[in-house]
């Protein structure tokens, strides 16, 4: 039959390698145990690909051409045409240099963003090719290490403690291994897997080595289907909305814009049609913001570059922008939060025995465990002492009885210096109570201690000790000794707690999603400060057994909550979509091929340091480094970026208004006809200036930013009507009055349209371009862009006007800012001290907003805001009052959760309660 099967048949899965005996799988793979050739790997390379997932490749071209594809590139598309086809009248040919100007700009924007990004695009593909995975691969009867994408079915590969399974492989002969699948299938504890047994690849080996033949690789392994399930099309992102409403509003100014020129031109004064094209294509080309998305673009390139300095991988780059807005961070616990490595409590172990010490049970344990080959129990113990080789010192090991599952118990026989033989065995404290026949007050006590362990959380283990009077392995030996009970749990990571306060500083609330139980979720939360108001998994299905909690609704539950319980990857999922819902920028960590649709769905997935690839194929941003520190230093950064952002989108709106406004106001008024060509050159110069913004100093905001589209649009408005103004102001002082004659001891330039042209075209340029600009209005004779040179003292006289013009600009953003909070105007009529510098207006109103958030968080008030802009000062003291109640409330809660942690730890240490509540009052 095997004839029949070719490697074609195999990679189709017509085969099912996964259940036929394991001889089989070698003939039908056409392959030995002792590998594959170089040469025939290298052929089966070809036939079923990489193994690795699916990366779809775009092509640079496209990519480049992509850059001219959106609104704001289609009105300066329409401008170049509309230079050539419609500007060819009155005599005149058409306007070349124009549409040249316009497709130069565009390439050089085009080129700038392409650039930018492909050079983010190529760091990010670096760092991820460091974090490759290798594997053991037996090739031409040799053992090399090799990166696991040249593996291909029929290679045989060797699997240790500590390696992640590269492929789909049947197990060889040797000893069962104890694999962790929870990244692939959820389960909690190690499985163990005996030879024959298939092994799914993306899964850890916990203890033992084997060799293993591989049957799928890349795609057509469980891993592969999984990931290769998740969607991966491109939802238009919350940046791109944002983005697409300020270009729309430009597009809209300059369209209202020009159907005014339109009526008034052709209509009202009846001018020709040539100059009215020249004035309509100075509003086009002026106007729109052609260079906003490779500003933004740079900005977030260069922003993607310090992530990663950071340790942070950005995928996507406006997840920048969505990471600054993320006000709820829900994170793994394992791995994450804690080291994933268990540790004994040593404070808390409790000792039996009265002639023995804490050391003695923590030495009895460890003599029960293994010195290599370790699985996390033993490790855990043994790394507890001073010195691992404490564990076998002064005595000689006779026996090692491994853990099984029907005993849940490991022993040692060994002799002592004295030559004396002895037992210690570790495990299942119920085995170990049993195996001890603890009876009456001792038995209770026992679990008594245990029942106070799982209440905080933590994993309970026996520890018993016997003598050996026989002085043989076989023998049954004495009775065995009770010596005492460890407490085991995963430590939380040293910089978790720190990082979870800086978090909440920021405005992120941080909420653990675990698999683990609930006990242990709300000691890891207690240990790290960041609250025990935790559930289990089953109120998210709205079937909690507590009535108080299933009488509220689920999307109002999770949004309280300070995490989850026993949560399966689905529920990750629906947690996400509900914080959505409810209007929260969600980030989610994950590491498994289970996490990849709630890092997909999440508005910034976030794959963690050691993550399979599947999830890294699904999240934004990879991190390289454990631990939660990464994504606040991240939010920092992101939240930098999107002030310079801001400051920009701001700048553009404010500059589309100038352009349209005032030339629109002095083409309409004194019927001055502009050159299209030097309103082009004014749009070179002020973006490229601009683009220095992608570097500028900012402070990051304290709390979430957001894009406030009322602020924007309203500061853009007012700045750009304000500067719009101070241009019809300069033309009338130059056109109809000799006042920069008399001031400045210039000629009269009012009889002249190109040196009104050159002089006004030097106003309108941003101040950092006018240096460039200054040169070419003192000295540039272009007769075909109607500019002449107007000398030195007109460029003097202009750039004095500017900069006194400019100095209002700050009032001015003051208003705006503080007008749409309302609580300006009550600052400077009731305190008249809005504009002193002592007082921090903006801190205190955006620690108010977060405050607010936070009380709504935690149920201290409802989700609707209880003020609003026209709130008077009497309702904001009312709301105050208020607040100061439920603040009180709020104390109260505290101290009744303080007084439970105090009877827990009373309870656990057996204290005499009633002495203790005559002496402290809680």
């Amino acid at each position: 039959m095997a004839s029949n099967i070719s490697l074609e048949d195999i990679k189709n899965e017509t085969v099912d390698l996964e259940r036929i005996p394991i001889e089989e799988v070698f003939e039908q793979l056409k392959c030995s145990k002792g590998g594959l050739t170089q040469d025939e790997g290298e052929k089966r390379l070809q036939i079923f690909g990489p193994n690795k997932l699916e990366e779809k490749k775009e092509s640079k071209l496209l990519k480049f051409l992509g850059f001219m594809w959106n609104p704001l590139s289609w009105v300066m598309e329409a401008a170049a045409i509309m230079a050539i086809v419609l500007a060819n009248g009155g005599g005149r040919p058409p306007d070349w240099q124009d549409f040249v100007g316009i497709v130069v700009l565009l390439i050089i924007n085009s080129t700038i963003s392409f650039i930018e990004e492909n050079n983010a695009g190529n760091a990010a593909a670096a760092l991820m090719a460091g974090l490759a995975p290798k594997t053991k691969v037996l090739r031409d009867g040799k053992w090399s290490e090799e990166e696991a994408a040249i593996l291909v079915p029929g290679d045989v590969i060797s699997i240790k403690l500590g390696d992640i399974v590269p492929a789909d492989a049947r197990l060889l002969e040797g000893d069962p291994l104890k694999i962790d699948q929870s990244a692939l299938t959820g389960e909690s504890l190690p499985v163990t897997k005996h030879p024959g047994e298939e092994v799914f690849s993306g899964s850890t080996c916990k203890q033992g080595e084997i060799e293993a033949v591989v049957i799928a690789t890349g795609v057509h392994t469980f891993f592969g289907k999984a990931a290769h399930l998740v969607d991966s099309t491109n939802q238009v992102g919350h940046f791109q909305k944002v983005l697409t409403a300020i270009g729309n509003f430009c597009i809209c100014s300059i369209a209202v814009g020009m159907v005014i020129e339109i009526l008034v031109m052709y209509f009202i004064q009846h001018r020709p049609y040539r100059e009215g094209i020249d004035n309509l294509l100075v509003l086009l080309i002026g106007g729109i913001p052609i260079a906003m998305p490779t500003v933004l673009s740079v900005t977030m390139a260069i922003g993607s570059h310090r992530l990663s300095e950071q340790g942070a991988i950005t995928k996507r780059m406006t997840a920048i922008e969505e990471m600054a807005g993320m006000d709820v961070l829900c994170s793994d616990k394992t791995g994450t939060l804690t080291l994933n490595k268990l540790t004994v409590d040593k404070t808390l172990i409790e000792v039996f025995p009265k002639n023995m010490d804490r050391d003695s049970v923590l030495l009895f344990a460890a003599m029960a465990s293994r010195v290599e080959n370790q699985d996390a129990i033993d490790a855990s113990i043994v790394g507890m002492l001073g010195d691992p080789k404490e564990a076998r010192a002064g005595i000689t090991e006779v026996h090692f009885f491994p853990f099984n599952p029907v005993d849940k118990r490991t022993a040692i026989t060994y002799i002592d210096t004295d030559g004396n033989w002895h037992r210690a065995s570790k495990g299942a404290p119920e085995q170990i109570i049993d195996l001890c026949e603890l009876k009456g007050e001792a038995r209770n006590k026992a679990h008594t201690v245990i029942d106070n362990f799982a209440e905080r959380g933590l994993r309970s283990l026996g520890v018993a000790r016997q003598t050996i009077p026989e002085k043989t392995k076989e023998s049954a030996g004495g009775p065995w000794e009770f010596v005492g009970l460890l407490p085991l749990f995963d430590p939380p990571r040293h910089d978790s707690a720190e990082t979870i306060r800086r978090a909440l500083e920021l405005g992120v609330n941080v909420k653990m999603i675990t698999g683990d139980q609930l006990a242990i979720g709300k000691e890891t939360g207690r240990r790290l400060g960041m609250g025990t108001n935790m559930y289990p998994s089953s109120s998210l299905l709205g079937q909690s057994k507590d009535e108080s909690v299933a009488s509220i609704p689920v999307d109002e539950l999770i949004e309280k909550a300070d995490g989850f319980a026993g949560v399966f990857p689905e529920h990750k999922y629906e947690i996400v979509k509900k914080l959505q819902e409810r209007k929260h920028i969600c980030g989610m960590t994950g590491d498994g091929v289970n996490d990849a649709p709630a890092l997909k769905k999440a508005d910034i997935g976030i794959a963690v340091a050691d993550a399979t690839d599947a999830a890294r194929s699904a999240s934004d941003i990879v991190l390289t480094e454990p631990g939660l520190s990464v994504i606040v230093s991240a939010v920092l950064t992101s939240r930098a970026i999107f002030q310079r952002m801001k400051n920009y989108t701001i700048y553009a709106v404010s500059i589309t208004i100038r352009i349209v406004l005032g030339f629109m106001l002095v083409s309409l008024i004194w019927k001055f006809d502009f050159s299209p060509f030097m309103v082009l050159i004014i749009a070179i110069l002020n973006d490229g200036t601009i683009m220095t913004i992608s570097k500028d100093r900012v402070k990051p905001s304290p709390v979430p930013d957001s894009w406030k589209l009322k602020e924007i649009f309203a500061t853009g408005v007012v700045l750009g009507a304000y500067m719009a103004i101070m241009t019809v102001i300069f033309f009338y002082l130059a056109h109809d009055t000799h006042f920069f004659s008399k001031t400045f001891g210039v000629e009269p330039i009012a009889e002249s349209p190109a040196d009104l042209n050159s002089a006004l075209y030097l106003q309108v340029t941003f101040i950092a371009a006018q240096l460039v600009a200054t040169v070419l209005a003192v000295y540039a004779e272009w007769e075909f862009a109607r500019i002449r040179g107007i000398g030195w003292g007109w460029a003097g006289a202009i750039w004095i006007f500017s900069i006194i013009t400019y100095i209002p600009l700050d009032i001015l953003k003051f208003i705006i800012r503080y007008a749409l909070t309302g609580k300006a105007w009550d600052n400077l009529l009731e305190n008249k001290t809005a504009f002193t510098t002592k007082k921090d207006y903006g801190k205190g109103e955006r620690e108010a907003q977060w405050a607010t958030a936070q009380r709504t968080l935690h149920g201290l008030q409802p989700p609707d805001a209880i003020f609003n802009e026209k709130s008077s000062h009497q309702q904001l003291s009312e709301i105050a009052e208020q607040a100061k109640k439920r603040a009180e409330v709020a104390r109260l809660r505290e101290l009744h959760t303080l007084k439970g942690h105090v009877d827990s730890v009373v309870k656990l240490k057996g204290l005499d309660i009633e002495t203790i509540q005559q002496h402290y009052t809680v």
